[in-house]
């Protein structure tokens, strides 16, 4: 659903540190390197980058690579600090930067997938390093090797990849909507499950190993909270973006989740409440409050001499209404409705004001995002957008 106009942000907000420019292209992956001073950095102009901030306070390349092909995506490991690079071409290659970043060094390059790689995860305590391509493969090779280890066919192209180190589950949502659960074993994958809570396409996912809940973002621009560890299936919405949200982080420490969007929204969530399931909305033949008939319902109109009406639902309870009894509007926000949303009148007169309190803040980047990065031990966030700029922010203000 649609999200409404977005309520004014508090007065906290977060500060911008620094900008990042000089990319031919959009930069389509960028980490913060922990206890530095610097950025990695890679983009569609085929660069890979290694910014290191100077005594002038702004970021200059200490390392600029050039890659046979257009660079889509990236994971580092900052204690190996190994660097695993997916290319447009279906390749990856892993380099080991020097301790000063100074220098980067090819370790090894392989054929993971037959088009561009869309997301790559490398896991240092298994020694693999998991993909998703263009092609609709999950892979996963050794990266002591670059031995493909195994793969799993998904029912589209996959934007979102997160593993769980104790289970060996890895979570992979795809462009059709769905989530896919499979259970990774050194040179075999089981299917554990599938679940599907989007109109749109899964953009992004995080997966929280502590509180054991998954969130994935997408293209119909909301917001969905898995508890998996739960095992009772419950879903919570969190409606926030005006356009496709674009990457999710978790604060583990606050319990709170950074979500960024296409409309440059970074929205921040008080996840530490006890949130509600949105209604399945029901249906009917008629309004549930008056009974006035739908305009379908051929017969009672007909019967009741009376014009059919168009078929509404209340955001709260989900029953179905005419525009006439849910003529008010509301946020819900325990419910993930940080916006006004249409509810019945009676439903209206119940939710408090205390109900109506946000549980989220809302902020500007100026810039579309493309990507994010979170380092939760200093509070900064980087977002990269389609203006080919990053942007280092410092979250503690509204994370803490």
């Amino acid at each position: 659903m649609a999200a409404e106009p977005q309520p004014k942000a508090l007065t906290r907000k977060p500060l911008l540190l620094n900008k990042v420019e000089g990319s031919q292209e959009v930069v389509n992956m960028a980490a913060i390197v922990p206890k530095e001073d610097g950025v990695i950095s890679v983009s569609e102009d085929r660069t890979v980058r290694v910014w290191l901030k100077r005594d002038s306070g702004q970021y200059w390349p200490s390392i600029y690579h050039a890659m046979p092909s257009p660079c889509s995506c990236m994971s580092f490991n900052p204690e190996t600090r190994r660097l695993s690079i997916g290319l447009d071409n279906g390749t990856i290659s892993e380099f080991i930067l020097s301790e000063d970043y100074n220098k980067m060094t090819l370790v090894k390059s392989y054929q993971a997938h037959q088009s561009r790689v869309i997301m790559i995860l490398f896991v240092l305590e298994m020694e693999w390093v998991l993909s998703t391509g263009q092609d609709k493969n999950f892979t996963w090779h050794c990266s002591e090797s670059g031995q493909r280890l195994g793969g799993y066919r998904t029912s589209a192209g996959a934007c979102g990849l997160q593993f769980d180190v104790e289970t060996r589950h890895v979570f992979v949502g795809d462009h059709s909507g769905q989530v896919t659960i499979l259970k990774l074993e050194q040179e075999s994958c089981s299917l554990v499950t599938t679940f599907k809570g989007h109109t749109g396409g899964v953009t992004a996912l995080c997966w929280d190993p502590i509180q054991r809940v998954l969130f994935s973002g997408s293209s119909d621009h909301s917001i969905i909270m898995w508890d998996i560890g739960g095992r009772k299936g419950t879903a919570i919405e969190l409606q926030g973006h005006n356009d496709r949200v674009q990457s999710l982080s978790y604060a583990h420490h606050t319990r709170q989740l950074i979500s960024c969007g296409a409309d440059g929204g970074i929205v921040v969530w008080n996840m530490d409440v006890e949130r509600q399931e949105t209604p399945e909305w029901l249906d009917s033949d008629s309004c549930q409050k008056c009974d006035q008939p739908f305009f379908w319902n051929f017969k009672q109109m007909w019967d009741s001499k009376k014009i059919g009406l168009r078929q509404h639902h209340c955001r709260k309870c989900g029953k179905a209404v005419c525009g006439k009894c849910s003529s008010k509007r509301s946020s819900i926000p325990l419910m993930g409705f940080e916006f006004e949303v249409r509810v019945c009148d009676s439903c209206h007169e119940s939710i408090t004001d205390e109900e109506r309190a946000p549980t989220a803040t809302f902020h500007d980047s100026k810039h579309n995002i493309v990507h994010v990065h979170f380092d939760a031990t200093r509070g900064w966030l980087l977002t990269s957008g389609t203006d080919k700029v990053i942007k280092l922010w410092d979250m503690t203000p509204v994370v803490s």
